[in-house]
């Protein structure tokens, strides 16, 4: 039985005084039913991760590089992602691909490092709305998921979220039959990869634009086990929404 996943990514906001939001949210959930994971920026992830020590809840980075250590100004690599508290990381996220022109093969390279390190992998693909208008969705998906995901991965250390692009903090959300048909298409991706094994233990995500108002019935679809979730994660009392929705799906 895969376990549920809550994860949020915080993105580029928070500072220290946010993290009041953590210990809101750590007294809303005592005794987390599923798993829950906070991505914050990488200068609140060592705080974080002392905050939520106790908590039962789980911290992660938001990207890493490739590379164990060098000449990379700015950049983080998996080991001090690892060392800082992380137990995730966010890699091949539409933002970062878009907006650093990251290809499936850095992605792949990321992955691979993450792994290494310990640390899961929370590999995302998604399609452009023009993609989706030319009905070209699962070409694009199978594309990114043959390109993206490293050979040694399994249930523990993968998971694969789906977050269409133009749904992405838009407010739109595709229809629960499209949520549906991609995340199949994942699972036998997957099985027929790796294996029904792992390939049935690997944890799929939606994400884009989930609130406590459509959590619930996304968290109905077919291979939903939970959600990659951005501007209601930064809240205590939108993330907790979203968490009892999944506790209850």
């Amino acid at each position: 039985m895969r376990r549920k996943l809550a994860a949020g990514n915080w993105k580029m906001n928070g500072t220290g005084a946010a993290l009041g939001e953590l210990q809101a949210l750590s007294q809303l959930h005592p005794s987390p039913r599923i798993d829950i994971l906070l991505c914050p920026p990488a200068t609140l992830l060592h705080r974080a991760g002392q905050a939520l020590e106790s908590a039962g809840i789980s911290v992660g980075g938001q990207d890493c590089h490739a590379q164990a250590s060098g000449a990379h100004t700015g950049d983080i690599s998996a080991e001090m992602l690892k060392d800082a508290g992380a137990e995730y990381v966010i890699l091949g996220h539409s933002e970062r691909r878009q907006d650093h022109g990251e290809s499936d093969d850095a992605v792949r390279a990321k992955a691979r490092a993450a792994m290494d390190n310990g640390l899961t992998a929370i590999i995302c693909v998604g399609e452009s709305l023009e993609q989706r208008e030319a009905a070209n969705t699962l070409d694009i998906i199978g594309g990114q998921l043959s390109g993206s995901i490293p050979d040694q991965s399994t249930g523990e250390n993968l998971v694969v979220a789906y977050e269409p692009i133009w749904a992405i903090g838009t407010g739109k959300v595709p229809t629960l039959d499209q949520i549906g048909d991609v995340h199949d298409f994942i699972r036998a991706r997957l099985e027929r990869r790796f294996g029904e094994g792992v390939g049935r233990s690997v944890r799929l995500l939606y994400g884009g634009s989930v609130k406590p108002s459509n959590a619930a019935e996304i968290f109905g679809v077919s291979n939903v086990d939970g959600a990659l979730v951005g501007g209601a994660s930064l809240k205590a009392a939108d993330f907790s929404g979203i968490i009892t929705a999944l506790e209850s799906a």
